[in-house]
């Protein structure tokens, strides 16, 4: 059965409504799928893949205006000089493990050449973060046909969330992670639309963690193990635990509206603020990079002759701007309340964090 989200434990935060998933698929025609690798022979296995498919996979001849901002630099996102040099997003984003960004990147390039998507070369976007505190990642678990069967899995609607598909190993604020999901709708004169968001978070110390500005991590303790946590399984050993001083998150930003690439910019560059809020602040060791993209222009890359583009104006970003801020930080906070506690390699513990007292502070504060 999976875990509750924050808005099933009566918490809502932010002033603008969810899309009716509240996931990135309430983006129309966007498609999330992922592979899940947990076994422990031959070799520990705690990780995994998971894809973002535009425009359902056509993304490959249809591309959409993008963007991306690199809040801190200690990571990868393949395909960025081309993003910024062309602006726009012409591959599926696909997100697993450090050890594995080629294996993925080659898999979603064979994957365009089978099946025709393609007529030159690919440059795919593979983003990562580091699963080695709960995942053999040495013994390069995932392969081709993991990514393949991430993509034949992909579909809209609600999205698993926690311990699945690149998340599998991941680790927040000192808590089990992994992917979260989130959407806002932006209802203005000029149309309506969705920003939906989808993190890997994998970062962060206990004692920032914050919840609309609440002091969780402080309160259930920067040393003890809270209440609601399995007793029956071992607290990690002294000097070996997932506290860090580093640490990092993907954030993949998309919408329907007609952004252009510099929009796109301006947009990826407001995950910042939804990641500050839940305690991030881009650490030395952190691989913090965040890739926004809009769906609501479509052409033919091939043409040459001129074609017809829709734009909003500057004016009209700030519901935007808060858009992603608030998805972003629910999205991080959907990503630890989904995840289960995980043991992992070498018997390394990554407690889940315990809804009662998310709630209990929660209440405490906001009454």
């Amino acid at each position: 059965m999976a875990r509750a989200r924050l808005r099933d434990l009566g918490i809502t935060i932010g002033t603008l409504p969810p899309g009716p998933h509240n996931a990135i698929t309430d983006v129309p025609d966007l498609w999330v799928g992922h592979t899940t690798l947990i076994y422990d022979d031959p070799r520990v296995a705690r990780t995994g893949v998971t894809v973002i498919l535009p425009r359902q996979g056509r993304i490959w001849k249809e591309p959409a205006f993008a963007a991306y901002h690199s809040y801190n630099g200690c990571g990868e996102m393949t395909g960025m000089h081309w993003v910024a040099e062309s602006g726009m997003l012409t591959t599926p984003i696909a997100i697993t493990n450090t050890g594995q960004v080629g294996t993925v990147h080659e898999a979603l390039g064979s994957f365009a050449v089978d099946h025709g998507l393609t007529e030159e070369f690919e440059l795919p976007v593979v983003a990562e973060t580091y699963d080695g505190w709960l995942n053999d990642m040495a013994a390069r678990h995932i392969t081709r046909e993991h990514v393949f069967e991430a993509i034949a899995k992909a579909g809209p609607g609600p999205v698993a969330e926690g311990c699945v598909g690149g998340g599998t190993g991941m680790i927040c604020h000192e808590f089990k992670g992994g992917i979260g999901t989130a959407s806002r709708r932006v209802d203005l004169p000029a149309g309506k639309f969705t920003v939906g968001v989808l993190v890997q978070a994998n970062y962060g110390a206990r004692r920032d963690l914050r919840l609309d500005g609440v002091p969780v991590g402080e309160e259930l303790g920067l040393d003890q193990i809270p209440s609601g946590w399995a007793e029956a399984e071992p607290a990690p050993e002294s000097g070996d635990d997932p506290r860090s001083e580093g640490g990092s998150i993907i954030v993949i930003v998309a919408t329907d509206a007609p952004l252009l690439p510099f929009q796109c910019k301006r947009l990826a560059q407001r995950a910042t603020t939804g990641l500050a809020r839940t305690g991030g602040f881009g650490y030395n060791g952190s691989g913090d990079i965040f890739l926004a993209f809009a769906t609501g222009n479509a052409f033919d890359p091939g043409t040459i002759k001129p074609v017809s583009l829709q734009m909003l104006t500057n004016a009209m970003m700030n519901p935007f701007f808060a858009a992603t801020a608030e998805a972003v930080e629910e999205a991080i906070w959907n990503a630890m309340l989904a995840a289960e506690t995980t043991v992992g390699f070498k018997g390394r513990v990554a407690y889940a964090i315990p809804h009662a007292e998310v709630v209990r502070i929660w209440k405490k504060y906001r009454g």
